[in-house]
């Protein structure tokens, strides 16, 4: 009965969210039919537009992941985003700077490196949280600012490439790059669709079978419904929190990483478009579950996807799916607030 009322309740916040969007476009003498058929189409009507969607998925359902695997334990990661862009950095400079390496070390070693960057900046406010209860949500919002300047610092400073004009790194080296359809095939250029999608996946499955199937899953779960009552059963509160942050920094960072390996082979500078924080409205409309998470990412890369084509077809806004994604968000982190206040 609970999963039947989160799933109407996921369904009245995406319906919700259409109707104002096409109110809006309505009100500003658009025809809804027409740009939500256009949005369809560019999002799902051929094989590109597919592909198009997964690959603006892939990075949602990371940062989702990362977000659901936080609010689990009853903590607000709000910094996604910095440890996605540090982890971004991280991974592209092993993939440039480590030379010689075959591709079966370079590849995990890059990989390894944006998952641990990711880890150790989540792991600060998860620190604070458990030492001092500073709120984390507070510190990862400082910690989100001090990413972004490092990188840039560093992106326009001593990790920039002479040899182009555009602020970014070096390329990566052909050993530490993901593989990607424009790698075998022309046909497909453009989508920037990667292994990273079944990466991701597999990130999925693996946090549906931890949070399920394991020990450190069941103490997180239970600090995540009650920390003081799972204290009184012997559970490290403390040593939970600090670890549930720092794991969802490293599936923060592997998104970057996975973006930066496997799409955009090199790091430029303020090239997430704000997946860490589009990452807090997947995990709440996913219920925090792994599928629900799943089709969240794929829910928003096909709003991000598609609103290119609704555009061009029919000269409607492409800013109309960032409406529609608003209202998604606060009819996702109203129900997630209503749940919070019903369970204390």
């Amino acid at each position: 009965m609970e999963r039947l009322r989160a799933m109407a309740g996921t369904a009245a916040a995406i319906l919700g969210s259409l109707a104002v969007g096409a109110a809006v476009i309505a009100a500003t003498g658009g025809d809804p039919a027409a740009a939500f058929s256009a949005m369809l189409r560019g999002a799902f009507g051929d094989e590109n537009g597919v592909l198009r969607t997964l690959a603006k998925a892939t990075p949602l359902l990371f940062t989702g992941l990362a977000v659901g695997i936080g609010l689990r334990a009853g903590v607000f990661n709000i910094g996604a985003e910095g440890q996605l862009v540090v982890g971004a950095l991280a991974s592209a400079w092993v993939g440039y700077a480590v030379k010689g390496l075959p591709a079966a070390i370079h590849l995990p070693l890059a990989l390894l490196a944006g998952m641990a960057a990711g880890s150790a900046w989540a792991f600060v406010p998860g620190l604070l949280k458990a030492w001092r209860g500073t709120h984390e949500v507070i510190v990862t919002i400082m910690m989100n600012y001090i990413a972004f300047e490092l990188t840039h610092y560093l992106v326009n400073g001593p990790m920039r490439d002479p040899h182009t004009g555009a602020v970014a790194t070096p390329m990566i080296l052909p050993s530490a790059r993901l593989l990607a359809l424009s790698d075998l095939t022309h046909i497909h250029h453009g989508t920037n669709f990667s292994i990273g999608f079944l990466l991701a996946l597999a990130a999925a499955a693996a946090y549906s079978f931890f949070i399920r199937r394991t020990a450190l899953g069941y103490e997180i779960r239970a600090v995540g419904l009650g920390a003081e009552a799972a204290r009184t059963a012997g559970i490290p509160v403390g040593k939970v929190v600090v670890t549930a942050m720092a794991l969802s920094g490293a599936l923060a960072g592997l998104a970057g990483s996975v973006e930066v390996l496997g799409v955009h082979r090199r790091f430029f500078d303020m090239f997430s478009p704000g997946y860490g924080f589009d990452s807090i409205a997947v995990a709440l409309l996913g219920g925090l579950h792994s599928l629900g998470i799943t089709l969240s990412a794929i829910l928003f890369g096909a709003l991000n996807s598609g609103a290119i084509a609704m555009e061009s077809a029919t000269d409607t806004p492409r800013q109309i799916a960032g409406i529609i994604q608003a209202i998604v968000i606060l009819g996702a982190a109203a129900r997630y607030l209503r749940q919070k206040a019903r369970a204390e």
